[in-house]
């Protein structure tokens, strides 16, 4: 029945006809729950309905062939909608594809293989993606180490980094929970899982783990990632055959003449940063401006980023919002360094007055890749320990909703609207 009403949704091209009416799914103010909004749409894709997103149309709506089915999701999960009609559907559309509106219809395809780089004995609110995925009720499948060199990465469109630390100095909690047990039970599981993949340190298969899912983005691949799997993916490509890891970490010295041998050409986003020495010390580099931002709470904002929706779709599709300014939110990677991003990554959420970029993009051979710095959206200071944000209680959480920006991204065919 569904897949029916798909086929003559797309025979008909929008076009006036009394058969032909659609759903659409609003997503500015009015929306009741933006974040499972995105799971609806997913799910359609997934029983091979094919839709369009409306970009920069009240808030980046969606538009679904109806079918009672989909009504029905939306009315589970409390996801706002409204029912038009071929006529109303053929007007909005053709005022979309104004010249003059910076408004655009792509359309939506295939629901995208969704991973999650996650270690298995995380929990699902250890990491802000897969807390939304699991809210929104999409998909996904959790790879680690072990997986990814096993090649296990090419069966998915779309790829999320864990808050990881990938130049093998275990996030560099050494030196506030080096005597804890779950710290250490984390190095040892890690010791271990290098030692069976033919690795003699952990350094050396995070090195080979970020050099694997590099070559996948370069393959087309979609990769995303929060906090410290942003800063730290660079810092290994860059490090590669230098030693930067504390014998606290390795067991062995680091090479002192650590920063001079960066190959910083290696790297997706960053360049020219200087590595942090102390092993004490809760950072990896002069990437991240956690410990250098002056801001209270409640002037820490960004600001997303305003492009064409007809000439620039893609960081259109990764910025729609109901909202411009989002409020800002800490992690142990919380903002980037303006200075340190290369010249062709795409800045598309700054805090202009701290020089700091929040939300960057950029494409490496046939694939790309998104960093987005911080922790959790809805919670400002996460720590060790403390209890998952309950997004039942954010629903419209606007700084959530760049995450699922990015898992509708890989399912855009780009296809322009015909009126």
């Amino acid at each position: 029945m569904i897949k029916k009403i798909f086929y003559i949704f797309c025979i008909l091209n929008f076009t006036v006809s009394s058969y032909a009416t659609g759903i659409l799914i609003p997503m500015d103010n009015e929306q009741t729950d933006h974040l499972r909004a995105y799971g609806v749409v997913y799910w359609a894709l997934n029983h091979d309905v094919s839709g369009w997103w409306l970009l920069n149309y009240r808030g980046g709506s969606f538009l679904l062939p109806y079918a009672k089915e989909i009504e029905s999701e939306c009315l589970i999960r409390n996801v706002r909608y409204q029912t038009i009609s071929s006529a109303q559907q053929e007007l909005m559309l053709h005022e979309i594809s104004q010249p003059d509106v910076n408004q655009d219809a792509i359309q939506l395809d295939k629901a995208p293989r969704i991973a999650v780089y996650s270690p298995k004995e995380a929990l699902p609110w250890d990491d802000a993606v897969t807390l939304v995925l699991t809210y929104a009720q999409v998909p996904y499948d959790v790879l680690y180490d072990t997986e990814i060199v096993l090649g296990k990465l090419s069966d998915y469109d779309w790829l999320h980094l864990h808050h990881e630390d990938f130049t093998g100095q275990y996030g560099k909690f050494y030196g506030a929970y080096g005597h804890t047990a779950w710290y250490q039970n984390q190095v040892k599981n890690a010791e271990e899982e290098a030692r069976a993949l033919g690795f003699s340190k952990v350094s050396l298969l995070k090195l080979a783990v970020a050099q694997t899912i590099k070559e996948y983005v370069r393959n087309g691949g979609f990769l995303f990632a929060m906090c410290s799997g942003t800063d730290s993916f660079d810092i290994a490509l860059a490090a590669e055959g230098v030693d930067i890891c504390h014998q606290v970490f390795d067991g062995d010295p680091y090479d002192p003449d650590m920063n001079s041998k960066l190959d910083y050409s290696k790297c997706f986003a960053f360049t020219d940063f200087t590595l942090v020495l102390n092993p004490l010390e809760y950072e990896y580099s002069d990437i991240d401006v956690t410990q250098s931002r002056r801001v209270s709470e409640s002037n820490d904002v960004f600001t997303l980023f305003e492009f064409s929706a007809k000439w620039d779709p893609v960081p259109t599709m990764l910025c729609q919002n109901h909202e411009t300014v989002i409020k800002g939110f800490m992690g142990q990677t919380t903002a980037f360094d303006k200075r340190l991003i290369k010249p062709e990554v795409l800045i598309m959420g700054e805090n202009k007055a701290l020089d700091e970029a929040r939300y960057i993009h950029g494409n490496f051979g046939n694939g790309t890749w998104t960093f987005y710095g911080g922790h959790d959206p809805e919670d400002y200071r996460h720590y060790v320990g403390d209890h998952h944000t309950l997004l039942e209680l954010y629903p419209n959480s606007p700084g959530y909703r760049l995450i699922l920006n990015n898992i509708l991204f890989p399912a855009a065919k780009k296809k322009k609207l015909k009126t």
